[in-house]
């Protein structure tokens, strides 16, 4: 019970990462690029204190696995500046059917090359959530979706499935994300200076990328990290299905949209997706 209760608690982290996101850039007036650089420096504040607090010094990369250090902190760049930029063109339901889609088939498809034993049921809990998250994106689908938006979305999803991997090899979580944070700022940074210019920053986009970046980023992932080792891979990439349709709830909530009863049939097919993929059905003592 504790750890569904923990997944619960990241996903509506994750959640409130894209509410605040839209909330920046639509209401807030703050550019993407901005946005990216502000949140990924908050969030390596806040970890970097944590870890300070915990162990009274704080070396910004950990030492041993070097190289997937720099695989986490590249994962995490590419998902931070594609998240952002993506969303100048998507519509909110076409980004999360994008980016939880693919992050979908990055972490089963990560499952099968680890060798990974997917039960079929599982497999069929995957379909029941997608199928509720296309639901959920098709009332505002309109026409095609922007093709270098949803490039960038794609890119975004790839870079967090592999993210998600990365982590079930996390000895210590916080020390972990803390130093992905680190290592992935100067690499956004590099990124965006070489992006077109036209930035902006308002007081609201600051205020609303700092709260992405060290509460429901770093916080949020650094909670993330810690629950995945006992996850399956396959398990996670359903749970993370869940978040288009808490943003959705938060999206009512702060932006005054009351969904429709579209969005309660997809909301219904995620849950029962993911109920259908995660919890097991006794058969006795020889059950798996």
């Amino acid at each position: 019970m504790r750890l569904i209760l923990l997944v619960c608690l990241a996903m509506a982290a994750f959640a409130a990462n894209s509410v605040l996101n839209r909330l920046a850039l639509a209401e807030g007036g703050m550019g993407p690029a901005s946005f990216a650089a502000v949140r990924l420096a908050a969030g390596a504040v806040m970890l970097a204190a944590l870890v300070r607090a915990r162990s009274g010094r704080f070396c910004p990369v950990p030492a041993g696995l070097g190289r997937l250090r720099a695989f986490g902190a590249g994962t995490l760049a590419i998902y931070m500046i594609g998240f952002s930029y993506a969303y100048l063109t998507l519509q909110a339901g076409t980004g999360a059917l994008i980016l939880f889609g693919g992050v979908q088939v990055t972490m089963f498809a990560g499952a099968l090359a680890l060798r990974e034993p997917v039960p079929l049921r599982r497999w069929v809990g995957a379909g029941l959530a997608l199928a509720g998250i296309a639901v959920l994106a098709a009332p505002g689908m309109g026409a095609a979706p922007d093709p270098m938006g949803a490039a960038l979305m794609a890119a975004a999803a790839v870079g967090w499935g592999l993210y998600s991997l990365a982590g079930r090899r996390a000895g210590d979580p916080l020390a972990a994300t803390a130093g992905n944070f680190v290592l992935a700022l100067p690499l956004a940074l590099l990124v965006l200076l070489a992006l077109p210019g036209g930035e902006r920053v308002t007081g609201a986009g600051l205020a609303a990328a700092m709260v992405s970046g060290a509460v429901t980023s770093g916080l949020g992932y650094a909670l993330w990290y810690a629950v995945l080792p006992r996850l399956a891979a396959s398990v996670a990439a359903v749970a993370q299905l869940t978040v288009p349709v808490l943003a959705a709830l938060a999206g009512a909530a702060l932006l005054a949209e009351l969904p429709g009863p579209r969005f309660w049939a997809a909301a219904a097919l995620v849950i029962a997706g993911v109920l259908l993929s995660v919890l097991r059905v006794s058969r006795g003592p020889s059950s798996p």
